[in-house]
């Protein structure tokens, strides 16, 4: 299977390496490929930059998707150029899954219409805003809603991405990956330790 992690500028650098560390320990049932808008590098909100091997042009074609949060989720929700990628890729991926404020970008490419959905918890009205046909779940560690599986801030991608391990490969194949990583797996999607803090967050001007 190949997965495709999309990156962005100011994207929140465990949203992404979180769940990218689960699917890699994996080793070779899975291809990780990198896509950008443009190939080459691109800077995360703390500073490291990653390099992506793809632009949205040259692609090729994924069966999942990881798509990560991040201060720069706020200037991509008017990337028309993101957006018509993930209305192309979405609907055709096994997976598509979203770690914090990704699942903005999804709701304002219109996938998840229909269909429950989380996100950042601190920051939960900035993807509520994007549509009003989405069952926005204000507790819920991640949401597992089939096609589209979204998960709250940062950590809890990875714990998204264990979900989404054990439901491809079994429930063997994702307490390998815990084990080697070493990683306290929290297992209950609907276990939210951080309700208490919708919308406590402020977005910058």
């Amino acid at each position: 299977m190949r997965l495709g992690a999309i990156f962005y500028n100011d994207f929140e650098l465990l949203d992404a390496y979180g769940p990218l560390e689960m699917f890699g320990a994996l080793g070779e049932v899975i291809e990780i490929v990198t896509i950008a808008e443009h190939a080459g590098p691109v800077g995360s909100s703390a500073g490291p930059k990653t390099i992506a091997d793809y632009s949205f042009n040259d692609a090729p074609e994924l069966d999942l998707i990881l798509l990560p949060g991040g201060i720069g989720t706020i200037p991509e929700l008017g990337n028309e150029a993101m957006l018509a990628f993930l209305k192309s890729r979405g609907p055709k991926s096994q997976i598509t899954m979203s770690v914090c404020t990704g699942s903005a970008l999804l709701a304002k490419a219109g996938l998840l219409d229909g269909l429950a959905a989380t996100t950042n918890k601190m920051f939960f009205e900035l993807a509520r805003s994007q549509s009003d046909q989405v069952d926005w779940q204000e507790a819920a560690r991640w949401v597992d809603a089939g096609r589209y599986v979204t998960s709250s801030g940062v950590s809890a991608g990875t714990d998204m991405a264990l979900a989404v391990i054990q439901r491809l490969f079994g429930n063997e194949a994702a307490q390998n990956v815990v084990n080697y990583t070493e990683y306290q797996w929290h297992t209950e999607a609907s276990t939210d330790p951080f309700e208490s803090l919708l919308n406590k967050g402020q977005l910058p001007a």
